[in-house]
């Protein structure tokens, strides 16, 4: 249902919030939106529910911010016509929200509003008020709305403006992160007002250090505070009430110990809750509740990263922030599931690259165990973009760089920052002055973790001071410069701070094989044999065989984790329709492609990994060279086709690719059955696997990575649909268009194939199949009940399946 604006500020979503002095917390869902600025109109408002990207609906456009540039990072001396260089959705422009919210304005209170991320430029005003701007649209940051809150309606509007030129990959566009309306007293816990340190951590105890802002106390007045810290049963394991007289910008310091801790790690993500009770004039004005790890990091010359006091390697990726056919909109769900599958591959850390990243993921990241490198910027006061952050770096910086640091200096899993990728500045001759400052400013704000930068313009670096500058220096590809690297800076350490970015399409693979930058084929394709890169990356094995080699380099974040939106190389260059990155070990249908079972067979220590690639059904190659590739944890395999042997294959340091790699390179098609069995190092059989030439399509099937979800509105499902013929047998040549129908107490969310090429809308219902496979996103609705999920697709039987919401 419509609705109608009969007044500027006409309620949109009534939200009652009693007068009260007690802190309290509302998300604010429920918008209408706009695409332009004109705050008093009265038709054209759309109703939406945020978080929300206005672009993600598309439609695709090879004209949507067409970018005509020469990428001088890549060595591009000529500007050509970049396609799809930011996705070819309509990211750019005007957008307006606006929502109301019911207050009974109490006197001491204060009305807080916070923002988790708005793209771009964002323009706040509560009653007609402005109560704040920030520019840059991956920050989180607040305003102080109080003077302009009024009790009953309260009328809240952003305005937003996204600049062509201002990206290298898709943005988004909107109130793409949380929005929350936050009343707090008058003596209170700002936000992010809290820093917890622990200075010192062993077997028998930790010592724990808590930092606590306070606002609205009178100067040199007492005020007590109660902390509890509770593990994560809700048990207290330590307490404290201490009383302080605090003068203008003191924090009040508590230290406490907890006893036998539980130390945080990737393989075991223990947290634990302070929980701050603020007492003035013998009454609680304020609880605030911080959550933590207990864990220890050191950087030791030329012996690497420890952690918890035990020396380990980055297994890591590189992620941008959109969620593919979910844009950049941040879904818990979604990234949980991200998160699922890169577990499962081994990886234990992520690079929020290039920038702030959302609160959801941070969250997960420590729940779940995986080390971060947190990362701010891609430009500094020198252009990557016409309209990039470079205009608003000299008066921005320092506070972006604040917001992010004290909003994350108590997660465990954060272990490292960032204050930069690839920078224009790392080679202008006063640039390491920038980067002491940015270094400076993270030393100051948050003391106990170690400071990099992504550099790639080497040997530049290394000879003008700029890589000497951090704690660790950020080598993003150019491993032929790690050796002279470590020889020559001061840290004796280097980290692999963007690595590989090979190039595939999962399921597609290119004859002959051969090792290749820069190939682009009439398909607009990558080979899925995973030998392709661009002109300035390289292969997996050879960033997997120094990792393995030099002691000092103490890890890597391979780029990508997740194909994402924009950034389609090799295929960027006057290549429409290509839209999407190939670089992803996942693709953007968050289908694993074959490199992610390379990642697991080295990565994963605890599970076999076993996978032979490509698919076996090659129609018209029979009697043609057909290379096998077996990916797997095992040091040996033989290779069967129809039974016959092929021989077997060792793992040796031949070459990278043998080190990493088992290989039939003269194998010759014929249809039927690839067996191969996989030996341990004592030449004993321990696992074997088949795949075989299908017949033709005769059924879809589904499967689902959850039945249940929570009645949340959501929560999401994430079905893998696929085509099998009479036997069973998955028929990876498929490409029939599928139609999904959702019924019951769910509805359906959208759709992706992984196909970089495809232009087909993500929220449509119906969508090609791409190398046999798709995926169908489906939401949890509010009520409990059953889900029905059927997918149909012209000359298949059709598949169902049912889900629960509860």
């Amino acid at each position: 249902m419509k609705r109608i604006f009969l007044t500027a500020c006409a309620l949109l979503a009534t939200l009652s919030l009693s007068a009260q002095t007690a802190r309290t917390e509302q998300l604010l869902k429920e918008w209408d939106f706009r695409r332009d600025h004109d705050l008093r109109a009265t038709e054209g408002w759309q109703q939406v529910r945020v978080p929300h990207d206005w672009a993600i609906y598309g439609p695709f456009s090879r004209d949507h911010d067409l970018q005509r540039v020469a990428v001088v990072q890549n060595g591009e001396k000529v500007a050509t016509e970049k396609t799809g260089r930011t996705g070819g959705l309509p990211y750019m422009g005007k957008g307006a929200y606006r929502t109301a919210v019911a207050i009974d304005k109490a006197e001491d209170a204060r009305y807080i509003l916070l923002f988790d991320g708005a793209m771009s430029e964002a323009q706040v005003l509560v009653n007609g008020q402005k109560v704040g701007y920030w520019p840059y649209g991956y920050n989180s940051f607040w305003c102080d709305a109080t003077e302009a809150v009024k009790t009953g309606e309260n009328c809240i509007e952003v305005m937003l403006e996204n600049m062509p030129q201002s990206s290298r990959w898709y943005p988004g566009a909107g109130l793409y992160r949380k929005v929350r309306l936050i009343t707090v007293p008058q003596i209170h816990v700002p936000v992010w007002g809290t820093q917890i340190t622990t200075p010192y951590v062993g077997e028998e105890y930790a010592s724990v250090t808590i930092k606590t802002e306070l606002k609205g106390v009178p100067e040199k007045s007492p005020v007590t505070l109660h902390t509890k810290i509770l593990d994560a049963t809700g048990k207290a394991v330590a307490e404290k009430r201490d009383t302080r007289n605090l003068y203008y910008g003191m924090p009040f310091e508590q230290h406490l110990t907890i006893d036998c801790p539980k130390l945080w790690s990737p393989e075991t993500p223990n947290l634990y809750t302070a929980e701050t009770t603020v007492i003035y004039e013998d009454r609680a004005v304020d609880t605030y509740t911080t959550r933590f790890g207990v864990r220890t990091i050191e950087l030791r010359a030329d012996k690497g990263f420890f952690l918890n006091g035990q020396l380990r390697k980055f297994k890591g990726v590189c992620l941008h922030h959109d969620l593919g056919p979910l844009g950049a909109a941040i879904n818990k769900a979604a990234i949980r599931r991200q998160l699922t599958i890169l577990k499962d591959m081994g990886c234990d850390a992520i690079r929020t690259s290039h920038n702030m990243p959302a609160e959801e993921l941070v969250e997960l990241c420590d729940e779940m165990g995986f080390m971060m490198q947190l990362e701010p910027f891609d430009e500094w006061d020198v252009a990557k973009c016409q309209n990039g952050y470079h205009r608003f770096f000299t008066e921005w910086a320092e506070k972006d760089m604040v917001n992010m640091l004290r909003h994350y200096r108590n997660n465990a899993s954060v272990v490292m920052w960032s204050v930069g990728n690839e920078v224009p500045t790392q080679w202008n001759e006063g640039g390491y002055k920038v980067a002491s400052w940015l270094q400076s400013i993270c030393h100051r704000e948050e003391p106990t973790r170690p400071v990099t930068c992504g550099m790639d313009q080497f040997p530049r670096v290394l000879e003008n001071g700029f890589a000497a500058q951090f704690d660790v220096a950020g080598f993003n590809y150019r491993v032929h410069f790690y050796e002279r690297g470590y020889e020559t800076l001061p840290q004796n350490l280097i980290l692999g701070s963007e690595t590989t970015s090979t190039v595939s399409s999962r399921g597609v693979y290119q004859f002959p094989v051969e090792e290749r930058k820069g190939a682009i084929y009439p398909d607009h394709h990558s080979s899925s044999y995973d030998v392709e890169c661009c002109s300035w990356s390289n292969l997996p094995d050879l960033d997997m065989a120094v990792n393995d080699d030099f002691p000092w380099l103490i890890g890597q974040f391979v780029w990508t984790g997740f194909d994402y939106l924009g950034e389609p190389s090799p295929y960027d260059t006057d290549a429409w329709p290509n839209h999407s990155s190939m670089f992803g070990i996942v693709d953007l249908a968050s289908i694993p492609k074959d490199r992610y079972w390379l990642y697991r067979s080295i990565w994963n220590t605890d599970e076999e990994t076993l996978h032979i690639l490509p698919h076996w059904n090659w129609k018209g190659r029979e009697g043609e060279v057909t290379p096998i590739f077996v990916y797997t944890s095992y040091p040996e395999a033989e290779l069967f086709i129809n039974g016959k042997s092929q021989g077997r294959r060792v793992k040796s340091k031949a070459s990278n690719m043998e080190r990493y790699r088992l290989m039939w390179k003269e194998v010759k098609y014929e249809p039927g059955e690839v067996r191969v069995v996989a030996y341990d190092a004592a030449g004993k059989a321990v696992a074997e696997k088949c795949i075989v030439t299908s017949g033709k399509g005769y059924q879809l099937h589904v499967e689902a990575d959850r039945t249940v979800l929570d009645k949340s509105g959501e929560d999401l499902a994430y079905l893998t649909v696929s085509v099998v013929d009479k036997q069973g047998n998955p028929v990876p040549t498929e490409s029939r268009s599928v139609k999904v129908t959702v019924k019951g107490a769910g509805k359906f969310r959208a759709m992706a194939n992984g196909d970089p090429t495809s232009l087909e809308p993500f929220h449509q219902p119906q969508m090609k199949l791409f190398s046999g496979k798709l995926t169908a996103i489906v939401e949890s609705g509010t009520e409990a009940g059953d889900v029905e999920v059927t997918v149909t697709a012209k000359g298949l039987k059709p598949a169902t399946i049912r889900l629960r919401v509860e």
